[in-house]
């Protein structure tokens, strides 16, 4: 069993628990039901009494343990609260009402502890995720091994439709994995092999998504080599399911404020069902309507449905989101993302792709395009900058795709790095330079022309790194370069939108030009640019006087102004170390898409949350009083433990929570942080 699995064994068994509380409640129902019909008979009353009496102790069993428990500690709960009602009403001789409240109780409890089970039941369902044992390259051959037994450098060998049992990368093969179960992406991503292993294998977090493979996840269609870069007990599955674990113990500002409630409520319940019982000292009335009284109150002054309003929303949150791809750190954050006044994003990485593409080619004195990326091609092809290498990739591909024949690309010599300025080398007996506009005010030949530097100057004020090309004495004009916008960026932030954040800007540290570009492509608000980590720190602090804000970014460039935003989101947390400890919520799949969706279940389990906390709280203010004037106590235990039932299949419905929904004539789709 591996370790993320075995970790969940008690848990497995407590359901064992959940089971036998909901046996032994429906057990007292049906003992409390026969002692209720044979009293309408004209049996001897201690007939229905043996089966009322059966009732109490099915009823109460779990309710007195934890009564015990919570006595021992001197603390004064619901469930002492519930016995106490219990015993009064027998006193009283109502042992039907008493029997009634213990059933309703009970059940109340057992399906209570059913949510808070199921929502650790899909959260356990992770572990599953993980197959038991891996089949590992050795030199005899093929060797089955258990997971924990596995190393960093192992090589598995994971066949169509098997789940991947470590977290890696691919040396050999090419394939399709579907990674929602970790990461939340809709679509399979397609996987090949590294082009050397231990150079990968010292890289970690920054390999393409290429080639990481992340535990759990199913590969499909072909035979994939994987070598292993973490052990079992580190992989991103193990870790999510340990932080959502933890998350369970962070408790929100709503949840502290229902507990402190409780505790400071229960003893005040106690002190006035204590004074109610010496009514009849004033009162013209017996004992007994005192007394009656005092227990019908403490029946409908217990916050049994405030205890359980907001952990049970909280956990079924929690829940939906890791199903999702979404990690949110507890009951804080969940709540927090859902209320705010501004949303700061990072541009590289996060709104944009991370990496240069070409966008623009524009030929000059009467060069072709194929002219101008033949040239820029050859002498870029030479160079290791990420600028040669999108100018390499980028116009290969333009080439490839343009209709008519395409001019061969030659090979360039000699290359010259001319630091900070850009390269020069021989094409076919031509010196050729390729760089920035100043470059061309440094070496010998023709200056740029008026119109040409007007060209230069539009694509910078545009945004776009420009190339200058020129070949001899004759320029071929220029390429722009450009951190693209991702697809759903401009989608994502009118999204956003819908949902109610008026307020969203752009912190980076690129040019100011090229933030303001990108900032107009996907319709942020404002764009700040040449921003040091410090700078974005400080912009999150002026955010936060004016309310509350969120931080998105990598996780890691971005790791301070994460943690002082009032909620920080790491986009592409899967494996990141960084991103997973630094965020108050990781969206583990690199897709900016899935934002939308963990907004949109905060701004749900918030809802939700509030409809609880008003439902208890109302059912209090209107039982005490009722029952304070006559009410009967048994239609305030079935109000009172009805409204226990309500709040927890409220809470439930968090579980299935799909998503916000777009607009009826919206077209297109940001991809379902849906898990199937």
């Amino acid at each position: 069993m591996s370790s993320q699995q075995g970790s969940l064994t008690a848990e497995s068994q407590a359901g064992g628990g959940e089971r036998l509380e909901m046996l032994f409640a429906l057990a007292c129902g049906a003992m409390m039901t026969t002692g209720w019909l044979i009293s309408m008979g004209s049996a001897d009353p201690w007939v229905p009494r043996a089966f009322y009496v059966v009732a109490y102790g099915l009823g109460g069993f779990f309710a007195l343990g934890e009564t015990w428990r919570s006595l021992r500690r001197r603390r004064f709960d619901i469930d002492f609260l519930m016995i106490a009602a219990a015993v009064g009403a027998a006193f009283l001789d109502k042992w039907a009402e008493g029997a009634l409240l213990l059933f309703l109780f009970s059940l109340g409890n057992g399906l209570e502890h059913y949510a808070m089970g199921r929502a650790r039941r899909a959260i356990e369902a992770l572990a599953a995720l993980a197959p038991e044992s891996a089949n590992v390259r050795r030199p005899g051959g093929i060797e089955v091994v258990p997971l924990a037994a596995l190393v960093r450098g192992d090589i598995v060998v994971v066949k169509p439709n098997e789940r991947m049992p470590a977290d890696g990368f691919v040396v050999d093969g090419v394939s399709s994995v579907d990674e929602a179960p970790i990461t939340g992406e809709s679509q399979p991503v397609d996987k090949e092999p590294v082009a050397d292993a231990s150079s990968a294998l010292q890289q970690g977090d920054k390999l393409a998504a290429e080639h990481r493979i992340f535990s759990g996840t199913i590969n499909q269609s072909g035979l994939l080599e994987v070598m292993v870069s973490r052990p079992s007990a580190e992989s991103t599955l193990a870790r999510v399911i340990d932080m959502v674990r933890e998350a369970e113990t962070q408790k929100s500002s709503t949840q502290r404020f229902a507990e402190s409630f409780e505790h400071r409520f229960v003893p005040a319940v106690l002190a006035l069902v204590s004074l109610l019982m010496f009514a009849w000292v004033v009162l013209d009335e017996p004992f007994s309507a005192s007394f009656y009284r005092a227990i019908a109150v403490l029946v409908a002054a217990s916050p049994c449905a405030l205890a359980i309003s907001t952990p049970s929303a909280v956990l079924s949150g929690v829940a939906r989101g890791a199903r999702g791809g979404v990690l949110f750190k507890g009951g804080g954050p969940l709540e927090s993302l859902g209320d705010l006044d501004a949303m700061a994003f990072d541009k590289t990485g996060t709104l944009t792709e991370g990496k240069p593409r070409l966008t623009d080619v524009v030929p000059w004195e009467g060069a072709s395009a194929d002219q101008l990326l033949r040239a820029a091609i050859a002498i870029e092809a030479l160079s290791d900058h990420p600028l040669a290498s999108a100018v390499v990739r980028d116009g290969r591909d333009r080439l490839a795709a343009a209709d008519g024949p395409t001019l061969a690309i030659v090979e360039a010599t000699e290359l010259r790095s001319i630091t900070g300025r850009g390269v020069t080398a021989m094409i076919e007996g031509e010196r050729v330079y390729a760089g920035k506009g100043a470059l061309f005010d440094e070496v010998e030949g023709p200056p740029m022309s008026d119109a040409l530097l007007e060209r230069l100057a539009a694509l910078e004020a545009a945004g776009r790194t420009a190339i200058v090309v020129r070949r001899g004495e004759r320029y071929l004009g220029l390429l722009g370069l450009m951190d693209t916008p991702r697809q759903a960026a401009a989608e994502t932030i009118r999204r956003l939108r819908q949902l109610g954040i008026e307020r969203m800007i752009m912190l980076s540290g690129d040019n100011q030009q090229v933030v303001d570009a990108v900032a107009r492509e996907v319709g942020l608000d404002e764009a700040r640019g040449d921003l040091m980590p410090e700078d974005k720190v400080k912009a999150i602090q002026e955010l936060r006087q004016k309310g509350s804000v969120a931080m998105v970014g990598d996780g890691v460039n971005d790791a301070p102004a994460l943690a002082h935003a009032t909620v920080g989101v790491a986009m592409g947390a899967a494996g990141s170390d960084v991103a997973l400890e630094t965020a108050d919520i990781a969206l583990m799949a690199d897709e900016l898409g899935h934002l939308p969706f963990a907004v949109g279940l905060s701004r749900q389990t918030r809802r939700i949350i509030r409809q609880n906390i008003w439902i208890s709280l109302g059912m209090i203010a209107f039982l005490v009083p009722a029952t304070l004037f006559g009410l009967r106590m048994g239609a305030a235990v079935l109000l009172h433990e009805g409204s226990t039932v309500v709040v927890v299949f409220n809470a439930l419905r968090l579980l299935g929570y799909g998503g916000p929904k777009p607009d009826a004539e919206e077209t297109s789709q940001i991809p379902s942080a849906d898990v199937p």
